[in-house]
């Protein structure tokens, strides 16, 4: 059993939706089937259709665990008495990875790359003071279309998230709701032939979709990427 409460970005959007990402390996398959055996409640009441949700609908379903998750063996990639660094893989949430560890920062759904977990309170302390002073960089590879004209640059731009459309917005001037966010990137390839490049990005601000937003701003967006409005 699990027991989940819908969020504003999840308005108006089918069940099916919602608990697609919640939980990486569920199929639409098993979530019609549970609706034909009326196992999935939502606000005290069992539904037998894929229903459209609200922001903080209350949702009880009763799956196995065995379906609601992709199974996969951990890339172990550095471990000690205190730390442990995991290969994420694409199309997992962090948070749900299958260990004992405690999560001490994230990576989007869609990204793969090295996760932080701690194996004690105290590791986590030290961990968590050193992102939240910047002692820890974060560097992210991205393939856009375009080539920079400078092979490295620091940027700084005002960001806001309208999380009823899902759309983030990019202004170079400070504006009312908008947040300041700080970038770097070194030009790691280029090829001119697709007019694409492989760029070496760091953080140097943690916000929403800032990476892609910024990289968008500047005219480099990001391979796939459909979310950013200038």
């Amino acid at each position: 059993m699990k027991n989940l409460v819908v969020s504003k970005d999840f308005e108006n959007k089918k069940l099916s939706v919602y608990l697609q990402r919640q939980f990486d390996g569920l199929t639409l398959n098993t979530i019609y089937k549970a609706l034909r055996k009326k196992d999935i409640i939502v606000n005290g009441k069992r539904v037998s259709e894929n229903i459209s949700l609200h922001q903080n609908d209350n949702i009880t379903i009763y799956i196995n665990d065995e379906l609601l998750y992709k199974h996969f063996d951990l890339e172990i990639v550095y471990e000690d008495d205190n730390i442990v660094v995991v290969n994420k893989p694409v199309g997992i949430e962090s948070c749900r990875m299958p260990c004992d560890w405690v999560l001490c920062h994230r990576l989007d759904r869609n990204t793969s790359g090295l996760v932080l977990f701690a194996k004690n309170n105290e590791s986590l302390e030290i961990l968590l003071a050193k992102f939240k002073n910047q002692e820890i960089e974060k560097h992210y590879l991205c393939t856009v279309y375009g080539i920079p004209k400078k092979e490295k640059d620091t940027i700084t731009s005002y960001l806001f998230k309208d999380s009823k459309k899902s759309i983030v917005y990019i202004s170079d001037e400070p504006k009312k709701g908008y947040q300041k966010i700080i970038t770097s990137y070194n030009l790691v390839s280029k090829n001119t032939a697709d007019n694409t490049s492989v760029l070496d990005v760091e953080l140097h601000t943690g916000r929403t979709h800032q990476i892609r937003a910024h990289l968008a701003h500047i005219g480099l967006p990001i391979i796939g990427d459909r979310k950013i409005r200038n």
